[in-house]
């Protein structure tokens, strides 16, 4: 007989802090816990959670003063839901206190991500001004602009989900379909949870860190304030951060002194390429100091100073560096960017504090303004010999994309150059396939002994291969070398299993029967059919998706009401399947599906990139039968509850 096989939880944010395993472990130990004593108190946790691996260095009555921080009560009886969210409070502060990020949580191990629970009023004043300066003609929001950044409009106005969609388009713009934002005047709650799972789906998409966020925790932003202020963080960093690249800005180039560099200068980060920029220009001013971060070293402003001196001379003032202290220089260094036409979303304080988040932003602006890089660079066509496949180009970002979305630990920058030695990979196997890492015989970057990288990567394969993955032929050291071909390859059967695993942990299936790419295609054309649709395929690389009708019925067949047919066009020419493909991805992240593909890879019909979409799509639908399966089980139980109640209590009353 079928049987839903994956364990789930109301909670999509909660849901995603656990792989299938962890749940069923946990889900195993609250049951034996509640048929020992018939329920779970909070007093009963300590003794359980002491004894997991996790916690081994926090003690019973730690673990007890934790739970009772927030006045709670031991005799508290908790379900399965509460039991998690202890789990993952007690392990935070066990990770905290050991200082052991292995062992932490996903969303404490992001490095782009907000965790500081107090409000940076400062900062909050930086994104609010970004907000009244970039959104000002927006046509659905100007007419509650400009946001006063000392009361809590902003969270306000967050809070139905149109903001932060904008947010993203003016981050990178046509990330979002407007036509699938829901605007009105007052939207009802399904319509305002649509938009948050647009806009957390979207800013998934564009490289942001939301795995510790989830729709609720927008719709009640005033009790979360600091999730959503770290959500715009990312956005505006994201924007801010664009153009450092050698792709948008190849006058890039300059920084380095010969081709062998490009590499090394294509692998590094946008706060890296920044501060590589920064210095750059610094020692042409004759700064003997290194810049290494946006805090500590720009406190005194003096680094500052010296790079409006040599980017703009003809505003340079000498008593700046004169200046008695470090808050007079932080003033007169934003009244020189003002002549820039720098806008001052940071302050004086905020400079001398360190504010690392607020530097970084104010010496983007500085870039964004006068980069003082030459324009004809006799360097320039180096990096025009980087020549990149705009498929593979594509699929690059897919992948990258995809990957930090797992939570791992280290945030991949470029795919064909992070994952070289091997570790990177090792984590994404990790979050995939819990404990196929033997991680006794993995070398933590830096590694500077070349044959550690192999030992990685030699790892990387024959975990691949026991995943039976297809690696005929291939080593770790092509991994090493960087080869792009074998690591794309690689990286797409790596999300095809994850993709596969989820939906085998979904389906009702017999025997524990493998989901296969043609199980996918069928369920699709089944479903279209079945909803009166007549846009079926005969595989993921049909002509006939490139219109976009194919999705579109395969939306309108899992939630009829998803799709507003008065925007769909036939899909004829080039320009009208355009429309329909910008339309399909926001629909389905509007939806609730996790999905990296772009327009293009619809219009072009990227088999890989269609067989993954169709999954998502089949992923939400299967969870939401799981759901109202369960739902109905769950109602069946207490229905049989009460009529045994019922019988025991008419069996008592006879016999009394």
């Amino acid at each position: 007989m079928a049987a839903f096989v994956g364990i789930r939880v109301s909670d999509p944010w909660l849901q995603s802090q656990f792989t299938q395993v962890q749940l069923r472990t946990l889900k195993s130990k609250f049951i034996s816990m509640k048929k020992e004593s018939g329920s779970v108190t909070v007093g009963d946790l300590p003794t359980v959670f002491a004894k997991l691996k996790g916690f081994s260095k926090t003690n019973e009555d730690e673990i007890r003063a934790i739970l009772g921080e927030n006045n709670t009560s031991m005799e508290d009886k908790i379900d399965f839901e509460s039991f998690l969210r202890a789990y993952l409070n007690i392990q935070a502060r066990s990770a905290k206190k050991t200082g052991n990020s292995e062992s932490a949580p996903s969303f404490l191990k992001a490095s782009t991500t907000t965790f500081q629970r107090t409000i940076n009023e400062s900062e909050k004043a930086s994104y609010v001004a970004h907000i009244n300066s970039y959104l000002a003609e927006d046509r659905f929001l100007k007419k509650h602009l400009p946001i006063d950044p000392a009361t809590n409009a902003l969270f306000e106005l967050a809070k139905d989900g149109v903001l932060l969609c904008k947010l993203i388009n003016v981050a990178v713009p046509g990330t979002i379909d407007e036509r699938a934002i829901n605007m009105k005047a007052v939207l009802n709650p399904w319509e305002r949870n649509e938009n948050h799972t647009l806009g957390l789906n979207s800013a998934k998409a564009i490289g942001c860190t939301v795995v510790n966020i989830g729709t609720q925790d927008l719709v009640e932003v005033e009790s979360r304030p600091h999730l959503l202020l770290g959500l715009i963080s990312q956005i505006i960093k994201i924007q801010l951060l664009a153009d450092l690249n050698l792709k948008k800005t190849p006058q890039l180039v300059e920084l380095i002194d010969d081709f062998q560099d490009v590499e090394e200068l294509m692998s590094l980060s946008p706060e890296k390429v920044l501060l590589k920029w920064m210095n750059f220009q610094l020692k042409k001013a004759g700064y003997e100091k290194q810049v290494t971060n946006f805090s500590s070293d720009l406190k005194d402003g003096e680094a500052y100073a010296h790079l409006l001196n040599v980017l703009a001379p003809e505003h340079s003032d000498p008593s700046t560096l004169e200046a008695k202290s470090p808050e007079q220089r932080a003033s007169m260094v934003l009244e020189q960017a003002e002549k820039l036409n720098c806008k001052r979303y940071i302050t004086a304080n905020d400079i001398v504090e360190g504010s690392p988040n607020l530097n970084l932003a104010f010496v983007a602006q500085i870039f964004q303004h006068r980069s003082g890089l030459s324009t004809d660079n006799k360097k320039i066509p180096l990096s025009e010999m980087i020549t990149e496949d705009a498929q593979t180009s594509r699929e690059e970002r897919c992948f990258r994309l995809w990957m930090n979305s797992l939570g791992i630990v280290t945030y991949v920058n470029n795919v064909f150059e992070d994952v070289r030695n091997g570790w990177v990979l090792l984590e994404v196997l990790d979050k995939v396939s819990p404990n196929s890492v033997n991680w006794k015989q993995a070398s933590k970057p830096p590694i500077k002994m070349p044959f550690r990288k192999v030992e990685n990567c030699n790892q990387v394969i024959k975990i691949g291969k026991q995943l039976n993955f297809s690696l005929v032929n291939v080593c770790g050291n092509d991994i090493v070398q960087g080869n792009k071909k074998l690591l794309l390859a690689f990286l797409w059967q790596l999300m095809r299993f994850t993709m596969l695993q989820l939906l085998k942990n979904l389906r009702f299936h017999a025997q524990g029967k493998e989901i296969t790419d043609s199980d996918i295609l069928n369920w699709a054309n089944k479903k279209i059919k079945d909803a009166g649709g007549t846009s079926l395929i005969e595989s993921f690389k049909d002509k006939i998706i490139s219109s976009g009708i194919f999705f579109l019925e395969l939306l309108r067949a899992v939630e009829p009401r998803i799709v507003n047919w008065k925007l769909v066009t036939k899909g004829e020419t080039d320009e009208d399947k355009k429309l329909n493909a910008t339309y399909i991805i926001s629909v389905a992240r509007k939806l609730g599906c996790s999905v990296f593909l772009l327009p293009e890879d619809i219009i072009e019909v990227n088999q890989k990139m269609i067989l993954t979409l169709t999954a998502s799509i089949m992923y939400w639908s299967l969870q939401q039968q799981a759901g109202d399966s369960n739902a109905e089980q769950s109602s069946n139980n207490e229905r049989a509850s009460d009529e045994d109640s019922s019988s025991v209590t008419s069996e008592q009353g006879q016999t009394g």
